[in-house]
């Protein structure tokens, strides 16, 4: 049986199992595939990475926001820092497993581009979502009563002004993610760094206005412990939008070796570049 798996570098890999039948379970093979590939030890085995990547990439990112509010020691670069951090580890450690998105944002935009099963799609989301609820309810449940802070997102001035902000700092970290961890010519083993980087530096001159989320797992998560669901649409909207537009830009932009008369032939522009990755 034909089984995708992601690599760290958000590609489909095609490993191939071979699974012993009798000549009679063939004809009804073909039929039951589609079905079975969600009931795969490997895909299991990607479900539960992302639901425990993303519980950890909460449980510290958002566990930095609640320990500063509480003892006022980390401070504000040291939140944005944890954050680049924990992904960057995260990142590292089942990237090789489940590609490690951990973010609802970037899952949809790897399908929209084609480079992530469509199919998939709701099961990573749902883990994603899951890993994240339980994070916010770690945190919660340890920092009750007067400690009780929100550790969510919210935005600290106009919804329009979030809305902006969230899409282009989620623009550019999709448009990162396109460029070292899909493209070949990149350096893979240094996907992880860039990519928490790139968190860093948007949590870092953002964080004050919006909080910085790029992710609708980190807003949703927070917002359901806490029943705090003001302005939770934007972090739904913007980062989703935001992603799926860095991904197709950077397709867009993305390397092929055929002459110009070849990719205009066609008429479409965005047509003839799909086809040659």
């Amino acid at each position: 049986m034909a089984d995708h798996q992601i690599n760290v570098n958000g590609n489909i890999n095609h490993g191939v199992s071979l699974n012993i039948k009798e000549d009679h379970d063939l004809n009804n093979h073909k039929e039951s595939s589609s079905t079975s590939s969600f009931l795969t030890v490997p895909f299991i085995q990607k479900i539960i990475a992302e639901m425990i990547g993303t519980y950890f990439l909460i449980f510290a990112g958002c566990g930095s926001v609640v320990v500063n509010a509480d003892k006022g020691m980390i401070t504000f670069p040291g939140i944005a820092i944890t954050w680049g951090l924990v992904v960057m580890v995260m990142v590292y450690s089942v990237g090789h497993i489940s590609g490690a998105h951990f973010n609802p944002a970037v899952t949809i935009a790897f399908a929209s581009v084609k480079r992530f099963p469509w199919k998939q799609v709701p099961a990573y989301v749902a883990a994603q979502v899951l890993g994240a609820t339980l994070a916010s309810g770690t945190l919660r449940l340890i920092f009750n009563g007067k400690h009780d802070h929100f550790a969510g997102t919210l935005p600290s001035g106009t919804d329009f002004q979030s809305f902006v902000v969230e899409f282009i700092i989620t623009f550019y970290l999709m448009f990162v993610i396109s460029g070292v961890a899909t493209d070949n010519r990149a350096i893979g083993e240094l996907a992880g760094l860039a990519v928490g980087a790139t968190i860093l530096l948007n949590v870092m001159f953002t964080g004050p206005i919006s909080g910085a989320s790029m992710n609708p797992a980190r807003s949703l998560g927070p917002a359901i412990v806490s029943s705090h669901y003001k302005g939770l649409w934007i972090y739904l909207v913007s980062p989703t939008l935001g992603a799926i537009a860095g991904a197709w830009v950077y397709n867009i932009i993305r390397f092929t070796d055929k002459p110009l008369r070849e990719i205009t032939k066609s008429g479409s522009f965005l047509k003839s570049k799909n086809s040659s990755t």
